[in-house]
């Protein structure tokens, strides 16, 4: 099968690039002084920004985009549901947290989705990090029962699309006779790309994930969590990595962006929770950290990206034609699909997208 790509469309703002942190683009940010359009006219709402993104992306072959949930971000189902019809071919991974939903109404506003999209919705299955963002939902389940609670709700909602009444009693969720209304069987269920590194997250992937998603590592420790991912697989899985992108067409001006942003301080504060992804990525930078050269793990791999943005460690930093030879690197690795990012959303993704994936032998 041919790798994937998807590219992270922002639902919280956009920030015009990483030597500015502020969001300034559409109204997720008062207009002022050097702000991205949208933003000028009253009417030209946020979302209207999102469909560009989508389109961009859809028109460079890119099989569609990520749509995160947080605390501080627009609903990705709904935002989805809108940006449908500003494609064509473009799918939609929706992230999301299966304890905010019951597993029948997921199943019914999944089966809603694909009819209307002709069937291009992902499941970008997330159980939460933990600390005060978790809750901020309400939650308070401890971190390996959110794994078990997720395989509870991935089960219930596969019975419930089946078509048969379907009854379930376990820990978490008890339904007697559910099923889905007539007029929605029959649509594709979606594919499922589930997160997480720890041994609950591995475990519960290998049942139930199409692609097992991690953030980017140093490439011998994604490697290594690949063969865990494999031993508890019930089918034999494909991976996905998700990681931000600072390509430029020499080496020399990728690091001066980096540089750049780096001096100019304001560095945000540490994520606080039980992420074991999180714990992972601090773990692979050790000594003094007197600049950002010092956290380039390996030739091009950055674990800084996180002292600039909100968001994981790693990603690639350098040329067009070096981005491009690491990405063929992971795809010998074993990576099937790229969920790809950078800031500002649109700009970047037309950047990589003409420069960078043409490069990329392992997608020819």
């Amino acid at each position: 099968m041919p790798v994937e790509l998807y590219w992270r469309i922002g639902t919280h703002g956009d920030q015009p690039s990483l030597r500015r942190r502020t969001p300034t683009r559409g109204d997720w940010a008062p207009l002022a002084p050097g702000n991205l359009a949208p933003g000028v006219r009253d009417d030209h709402s946020y979302l209207e920004h999102m469909g560009d993104v989508a389109r961009a992306t859809e028109g460079a072959g890119f099989a569609g985009g990520l749509l995160p949930s947080f605390p501080n971000t627009d609903d990705p189902w709904a935002a989805a549901a809108a940006l449908g019809r500003e494609t064509s071919t473009y799918r939609f991974m929706i992230a999301f947290q299966p304890g905010f939903l019951h597993p029948v109404q997921a199943a019914r506003m999944t089966a809603t989705l694909q009819r209307a999209t002709g069937g291009r919705v992902v499941y970008n299955v997330i159980s939460g990090g933990g600390g005060p963002a978790q809750l901020w939902w309400g939650d308070k389940v401890d971190h390996d029962d959110r794994y078990a609670r997720t395989s509870e709700f991935l089960d219930v909602l596969r019975g419930v699309w089946s078509g048969s009444p379907y009854s379930f009693e376990g820990r978490f969720y008890r339904v007697e006779g559910a099923r889905l209304p007539s007029a929605l069987l029959g649509q594709p269920f979606p594919e499922i790309y589930f997160s997480g590194s720890s041994p609950a997250a591995i475990e519960a992937a290998g049942r139930h994930a199409d692609y097992y998603l991690s953030w980017l590592e140093p490439f011998h420790a994604l490697a290594e969590k690949f063969a865990q991912v494999r031993e508890h697989s019930v089918t034999p899985p494909k991976f996905a990595v998700r990681l931000d992108v600072l390509a430029r067409p020499t080496e020399e001006e990728a690091w001066a962006e980096i540089e750049e942003g780096w001096s100019n301080g304001s560095v945000p504060a540490d994520a606080t929770g039980d992420s074991i992804g999180w714990q992972r990525s601090r773990s692979f930078v050790a000594g003094p950290v007197n600049g950002p050269r010092d956290l380039e793990v390996t030739p091009n791999v950055w674990g800084g990206f996180h002292l600039l943005r909100g968001g994981p460690a790693f990603g690639l930093v350098g040329s067009y034609a070096q981005v491009a030879a690491r990405l063929d690197e992971l795809i010998e690795l074993g990576v099937d699909s790229f969920v790809l990012a950078g800031v500002p959303h649109l700009e970047e993704a037309y950047r990589v997208g003409e420069n960078v994936i043409p490069l990329v032998k392992g997608l020819s």
